[in-house]
């Protein structure tokens, strides 16, 4: 069955009837005071965002003003144990047994990257680890928060290493040498050459006792430079039979002295070892 259209006289786009609003009450008219703000919605909205985001800038800057604050300390902290570690660290000496070279009291850097046997040689000052009862145990008369706190600032590097497990002392011969005391002029002998100890004091005899030792492959002989104040190899080659220590113990070779500010600087050189084979 065929749809059929609406013939030509109807009015295809005729509208519904419209019809015209209902007149207002005058009661209902409110007409605007001169006293009234003129209001604009699109500012009223634009300012409270303004508002809320003025009030929350003060917590995001002080969030980022912290977060920055702990990475830069956790940075800090970071390149001072890599540096601790494998570069440099600081060490208390706590005896005269190195005067005058090294005064008791002297806080030292220490070059962590001269540990091993070629890097070091005769004449060096090295700092090493008790080989086994050369040092006495001290009792420890701090309390419990004292001692974490030295202990962590020792691990960070802010500290000198506490030095009751370790000692400094000057290498007098490396792994096979021969060293010996005393020739007729009471000097010490490296492999039978006398040595002019350059860095002893006027009135130190280089030894009061004879000695006669091989060193063994990787170890060290090493002697205090207050030869008569001094509990070193010559000591407990007499006590225990072994006054050697071992190379794997050596915690680096002593720098300079940073404190007290009055004797800061480098550690001489010494050339009394340059004719020793």
């Amino acid at each position: 069955m065929a749809i059929q259209g609406p013939s030509q006289g109807d009015d295809a786009s005729e509208l519904p009837p419209s019809f015209p609003p209902e007149p207002l009450n005058e009661a209902d008219i409110r007409r605007p005071s001169p006293k009234d703000p003129i209001r604009n919605p699109r500012k009223d909205s634009d300012e409270e965002s303004e508002d809320e985001l003025q009030a929350e800038e003060p917590k995001a800057s002080w969030l980022r003003n912290l977060l920055e604050f702990v990475a830069i300390i956790a940075v800090a902290l970071l390149i001072s144990v890599l540096i601790k570690t494998f570069v440099m660290q600081a060490y208390y000496v706590p005896s005269g047994s190195m005067e005058q070279t090294l005064q008791k009291g002297d806080r030292i850097a220490v070059n962590r990257t001269a540990r091993d046997a070629e890097d070091i040689n005769r004449g060096d000052i090295v700092v090493f680890v008790d080989p086994g009862g050369w040092l006495e145990d001290q009792p420890d008369t701090r309390n419990g928060l004292q001692r974490f706190s030295s202990d962590v600032f020792q691990a960070i590097g802010l500290l000198p290493q506490n030095s009751g497990h370790h000692l400094v002392k000057r290498v007098i011969g490396i792994g096979g040498d021969e060293v010996e005391c005393c020739t007729d002029r009471g000097l010490l002998t490296v492999n039978g050459e006398p040595i002019e100890e350059d860095y002893l004091a006027p009135d130190i005899a280089p030894s009061l006792q004879e000695f006669s030792v091989e060193v063994p492959e990787d170890s060290l002989w090493v002697m205090g430079d207050n030869r008569s104040n001094s509990s070193d190899s010559r000591y407990h080659q007499l006590v225990d039979g072994n006054g050697f220590v071992p190379v794997d113990n050596v915690e680096g070779r002593v720098w300079s002295i940073f404190y007290p500010f009055s004797r800061f600087g480098g550690i001489p050189q010494t050339d009394s070892f340059d004719s020793v084979d």
